[in-house]
């Protein structure tokens, strides 16, 4: 873990200096607050109201949203000018902080394993020098400060924050998301697919029961149960095009409660991941069509649970080479990376699906660190530098996309789910 200063590779324009000057501390300070004080999805007050706190000494005006917790701010500009979105998440994870720091989290059995607190920090670091920015007069338009709860819950906060209003009248919309994998100084960023869409599926199967001595006379639950948890998967890449990504992973199966005994019913659950938004649809139907097909010979019962979850973040072209030039003036070339497609997801996808825009993937390993822990674990820690560099990734992506403009087809309009009409 390194300190709050922070070391950029590439050339810092002086408006982002000034802007951003003498926050980084503060903002490493914010971040190990929020790391000492998790709270889970839909339970996020305290953080909320410490990141309301922020903005409002600094002359902003944060709303909660109608749900009782998570933000949206605006900081107004040139009223005239684009109007561009900045997201972060603010939830943590039921599962137990295994690191000893000063900051390790005082609620047991909830972490910020997934970088949200970093997320929030830089956010609030991005809303604080954008203020600074619309007061000396120099931001040529409107930015939008969304702090969404509940991302890690299904479905996610993503959908209360747009039923709220999160995107009305934005026309592009930025995100960043910790990567251990990633050295801090540095970002990846990819257009297109990023992260697949995500789906959970609960299978239950059901008959009378008997005796190990004589499946013949029931129905061989067990093995029916091991049929369909095994044959679902691999149908699946004989029905779909593999380009698409398409996977179903089973991750809890039960059954039975002696070796003689053919039980009366069994289950198992898993997710089905995917990076192409077509069969993502194709999927919620063609999984339990499978199912029934693969049961049906065992004369089982079948009972299915599929939950829609979020669809694939898909990175906007023309934002994601906005978002890259700007990383790399800000950063240099070497420190912008090709990021890798995810088979995790990530809620933002429903911003994305929207409005235009990047979700990239800020790098918070300690450099020279060949082996970071990964997200979701009870050990996962960021070098704190990565903190002001995505604050002035956020500043600079939003900075150019407000001189630049935002270019729209005249021939082409949208509604308001995103549908060319």
């Amino acid at each position: 873990m390194t300190g709050a200063k922070a070391g950029l590779i590439g050339s810092e324009p002086k408006w982002i200096s000034r802007a951003l000057d003498g926050l980084a501390e503060k903002m490493v300070a914010l971040r190990r607050d929020i790391h000492s004080h998790p709270e889970l999805a839909w339970n996020e007050t305290r953080t909320s109201a410490l990141v309301s706190d922020e903005l409002v000494r600094a002359g902003l005006a944060p709303s909660v949203l109608p749900v009782g917790t998570g933000l949206i701010c605006d900081v107004v500009g040139d009223s005239g000018g684009p109007l561009v979105a900045l997201r972060a998440d603010l939830d943590a994870l039921p599962i137990d902080d295994q690191k000893t720091v000063a900051y390790r989290s005082s609620t047991p059995g909830v972490a910020h394993a997934c970088g949200h607190d970093v997320h929030t920090a830089v956010l609030v670091g991005a809303g604080l020098g954008l203020a600074r920015l619309a007061a000396a007069g120099e931001l040529p338009g409107r930015v939008r400060l969304v702090f969404q709860p509940a991302e890690e819950a299904v479905p996610g906060g993503a959908l209360k924050a747009l039923d709220a209003g999160a995107l009305d009248g934005v026309e592009r919309v930025f995100a960043l998301h910790c990567d251990p994998a990633v050295d801090a100084g540095s970002v990846a960023v990819r257009a297109g697919p990023i992260t697949a869409a995500i789906d959970s599926v609960t299978v239950r199967l059901s008959g009378p029961g008997g005796h190990t001595a004589r499946p013949q006379l029931t129905v061989d639950l067990l093995a029916a149960l091991a049929d369909v948890v095994v044959r679902t998967p691999a149908l699946l890449s004989r029905r779909v095009d593999t380009r698409a990504g398409l996977s179903l992973v089973w991750g809890t199966m039960a059954a039975g409660t002696a070796d003689n005994v053919i039980p009366e019913h069994g289950e198992a659950s898993g997710t089905v991941r995917v990076l192409d938004a077509a069969v993502w649809e194709l999927a919620a139907r063609l999984v339990p069509q499978l199912i029934h097909e693969i049961a049906a010979p065992y004369l089982a019962g079948v009972e299915i649970d599929y939950v829609r979850g979020v669809p694939p973040a898909v990175n906007d072209p023309e934002a994601t080479e906005a978002f890259r030039s700007a990383a790399t003036a800000l950063l240099g070339a070497a420190a912008v990376q090709e990021a890798p497609q995810s088979m995790g997801a990530e809620d933002f996808a429903w911003f994305l699906d929207r409005v235009p825009g990047v979700l990239a993937r800020l790098g918070v390993r300690r450099p020279g660190t060949l082996v970071a822990p990964d997200l979701h674990r009870g050990d996962f820690d960021v070098d704190e530098t990565a903190i002001a560099c995505g604050t002035r990734l956020l500043l600079a992506a939003t900075m150019k996309s407000l001189r630049d403009g935002i270019r729209k087809d005249p021939g082409l309009s949208t509604t308001p789910g995103g549908e060319v009409t």
